[in-house]
C-alpha cells in the first residue's frame, strides 16, 4: 500500500537486519475455514468483505459478546487485497505478494504499537527489517548523501545522487509546509504543487524520476495535508506514530496468513460465506437485505461494507435507496490509485546488489523503479527482480489486459539500457487491480484540496443500519493496512454498543 516514506532515521536503516520468526509452519492459516456455511435466514450483523477490516470487525463483535453475525467474502479464502500468488519457473518457485508487502511502523518502545505488527508477530510472521531509502542513501554528519549506488537513465549507469537528495530534502520541505498551511488556515495543494511553490520544478529526466520516487511512487495528485498527517501518525513516534521501521514479509505462507489464522481463533464455518458476490444492498429504517450473484437472500439487522473505495465509485454494488448525496460526495472524492508490480525471473541474477535501483527515462514514469528480491535473507538465489510503475502507466498496463508479450518487450527495453546483455526472463507476471471487479484499485488516497469533512462522512453511517469500514475510512491512516484494521475495529465496537443500547445507536434519517 501507500510506500513513500523518508526521514532521518529511516534512511539510517539496514536492509534485512534479521529475519522474524523464521519457522514459517508455526501457524496454520486457513485450512479449516473453506468451506462456505448454510445461508442464513436472519444475522444481527452481515459484515460485507473478508478483508483485514472485516476480520478484526468480526473478531471485535465476538470479544463483544456478539456472535450472530455472517461474513460474506466473495473470494474463497480471507484477506482481501492481501493476496499472493506463485511465481517461477518449476524448480525455483516462490510465493509473492501482488498487494501489500510491508507493516509500515512497529512500536518505539512502550510508545504506541502498530497493530497489523502485534498481529504479525501473534501468528509468526516471517519478515525481515527494510526500507526502500536505505538501499540508496547513507548518513554522515553533516547530510544524507548517496554513493556508489545504481542510478541509471537510458543512455545506461548515471549517477544523479545530488538529484536525489536534494528530492528527499525537498519531501521533507513539502511535509513542513503542509503543517504550516494547515496553521494559517490555508489552501491545500497537491505534492507537486507544493514542490513548484517552493521552487522546485523538475526539468530533467533525472529531476523528474526522483520526483517520481517521491510523489508518483503512490499518486501524483496527493494532498500535503492529508500525506503529512499520514506520515506522521504512522513513522514520527513524537507526532504519536509507531515507529519509522518498516517490515517487509518473507513468509512462504503469505501475508493474508495473518488474517486468515486470526479468524481462524474464533470463526465457525456458520458464521462464514465464501465465493459469494455481493450484488444489491437494500436497506432502510428496520434493517439490511443483501442479495449476492449466486442468488442468496441474506437479512440482516446491520451491515457493515468494508468494499474498497473503488467499488464503491463503481456501479459493481447497487445500493437501494441510492446512497444520500453527502455520502455518495464524499467516495467520489477520494482517489483509487492502481500500483502495478512486474515480476521478472531470470536464470541467474545479474543486477545490483542493493534492493533498489532508479531508472530515469525521457517518458516520465516509464518502468522508474527497480527492486531485487534475490538478495541474502529474501529470496536468494531466485532471479527474481521487479519493477513498479503507477499513475498513467499503470493505467496504460491495464489497458494492454495482460498482454505478457507486448509488456514483456517494454520491460526488457528499458532493462537492457541499464544492463545490454540482459537475457530474456524465463518467466514474467503483474496483476491488475485496476481491473479486478472486487477492488478497482490498489490503495486509496486523497488529492488536493483536502477536505476533513469529506474523510469523515466516508466513515458515517447511513441510516442507522449501513456502516462502513476499510483503509478509506481512516483519516489518519488511509491506504495502510493498520488504518483497515482500526477502521474494522472502531465500526464493530460502535456496531456493538448500538445494539446493545438502541440510545447509542445512529439516527435513522
Amino acid at each position: 500500500m501507500f510506500r513513500f516514506r523518508v526521514s532521518l532515521a529511516t534512511v539510517l536503516l539496514s536492509l534485512l537486519t534479521g529475519a522474524v520468526a523464521q519457522d514459517a509452519n508455526t501457524t496454520a492459516c486457513q485450512s479449516n475455514l473453506t468451506m462456505a456455511g448454510a445461508a442464513p435466514n436472519n444475522t444481527k450483523v452481515l459484515i460485507l468483505g473478508g478483508g483485514m477490516a472485516g476480520v478484526i470487525a468480526a473478531r471485535t463483535l465476538h470479544e463483544q459478546g456478539i456472535d450472530d453475525f455472517v461474513i460474506v467474502e466473495a473470494k474463497h479464502v480471507f484477506g482481501g487485497r492481501m493476496a499472493q500468488t506463485t511465481f517461477g519457473v518449476n524448480g525455483s518457485q516462490y510465493v509473492l505478494e501482488k498487494g501489500p508487502n510491508w507493516v509500515h511502523g512497529t512500536q518505539t518502545g512502550s510508545g504506541p504499537a502498530n497493530p497489523v505488527w502485534l498481529l504479525a508477530q501473534k501468528h509468526n510472521l516471517s519478515m525481515v527489517q527494510s526500507d526502500l531509502f536505505s538501499n540508496i542513501c547513507v548518513f554522515d554528519v553533516y547530510a544524507i548523501r548517496c554513493f556508489h549506488l545504481p542510478f541509471f537513465d537510458y543512455n545506461g549507469p548515471n549517477d544523479y545522487s545530488a538529484t536525489f537528495n536534494a528530492s528527499l530534502t525537498a519531501f521533507n520541505n513539502a511535509i513542513v509546509l503542509a503543517g504550516e498551511r494547515w496553521q494559517q488556515n490555508k489552501t491545500d495543494l497537491d505534492l507537486r504543487s507544493a514542490y513548484n511553490y517552493m521552487g522546485v520544478a523538475p526539468k530533467t529526466p533525472q529531476e523528474q524520476a526522483c520526483e517520481y520516487y517521491q510523489i508518483d511512487y503512490d499518486a501524483s495528485q496527493t494532498s500535503t495535508l492529508a500525506a503529512a498527517w499520514n506520515y506522521n501518525y504512522t513513522f514520527v513516534p513524537e507526532a504519536g506514530g509507531f515507529s519509522d521501521v518498516d517490515m517487509l514479509c518473507v513468509d512462504q505462507r503469505g501475508f493474508a496468513c495473518i488474517v486468515q489464522a486470526e479468524a481462524a481463533t474464533f470463526l465457525n464455518t456458520s458464521q462464514v460465506l465464501f465465493n459469494q458476490i455481493v450484488k444489491t444492498i437494500q436497506y432502510n429504517q428496520n434493517g439490511v437485505t443483501v442479495q449476492t450473484t449466486d442468488g442468496y437472500n441474506l437479512t440482516a439487522d446491520h451491515a457493515l461494507v468494508t468494499f474498497s473505495a473503488g467499488v464503491l465509485q463503481n456501479t459493481d454494488v447497487v445500493f437501494d435507496p441510492v446512497l444520500p448525496d453527502w455520502k455518495r460526495e464524499a467516495i467520489s472524492s477520494i482517489e483509487m490509485p492502481v500500483y502495478t508490480k512486474i515480476f521478472l525471473q531470470f536464470e541467474k541474477k545479474f543486477w545490483f546488489d542493493t534492493g533498489v535501483g532508479l531508472y530515469a527515462d525521457q517518458q516520465r514514469g516509464r518502468y522508474p523503479i527497480w527492486e531485487s528480491l534475490d538478495l541474502p535473507g529474501l529470496f536468494n538465489g531466485s532471479g527474481i527482480i521487479f519493477v513498479t510503475v503507477t499513475g498513467d502507466y499503470a493505467n496504460y498496463l491495464e489497458q494492454l489486459n495482460k498482454n505478457i508479450t507486448q509488456v514483456q518487450l517494454e520491460v526488457m527495453e528499458v532493462l537492457r539500457r541499464m544492463y545490454p546483455d540482459a537475457p530474456d526472463p524465463i518467466d514474467i507476471w503483474l496483476p491488475m487491480w485496476g481491473r479486478d471487479p472486487l477492488f478497482r484499485g490498489s490503495y486509496s488516497n486523497w488529492g488536493a484540496s483536502f477536505v476533513p469533512e469529506h474523510a469523515y462522512n466516508l466513515s458515517v453511517p447511513v441510516n442507522g443500519h449501513l456502516w462502513f469500514a476499510g483503509e478509506a475510512t481512516s483519516v489518519k491512516y488511509f491506504g495502510f493496512l493498520h488504518g483497515a484494521y482500526l477502521e474494522g475495529q472502531n465500526a464493530a465496537n460502535n456496531i456493538a454498543a448500538c445494539i446493545k443500547n438502541p440510545q447509542r445507536c445512529p439516527p435513522t434519517t
